[in-house]
């Protein structure tokens, strides 16, 4: 059985903290309901693409902008009360 080795060292060197501060985990964790909703309005779009709408889709896709626009308000609010408490 022949074994066979590497001629060259790893090209890139991964740092050692390559690793997701705990500040950053909470940023994407407070951008998720954002996020979750921006699928939901995503995917609504996305099944309209090979069919005509119908009432149904219509009410979809509103539901989903509404909670888009809600997801939004409500990160920009805490993003806004949290600055506020800190200064």
């Amino acid at each position: 059985m022949k074994f066979i080795a590497a001629r060259q060292s790893t090209v890139t060197v991964l740092p050692p903290d390559l690793e997701p501060t705990a500040a950053e985990l909470d940023a994407v964790e407070a951008e998720m309901p954002v996020v979750l909703a921006e699928v939901e309005l995503l995917d609504a779009l996305i099944a309209l693409l090979d069919r005509p709408a119908s009432e149904f889709d219509g009410r979809r896709i509103r539901r989903a902008h509404r909670r888009v626009s809600a997801a939004r308000r409500d990160a920009a609010n805490k993003a806004h009360t949290v600055t506020a408490e800190v200064a």
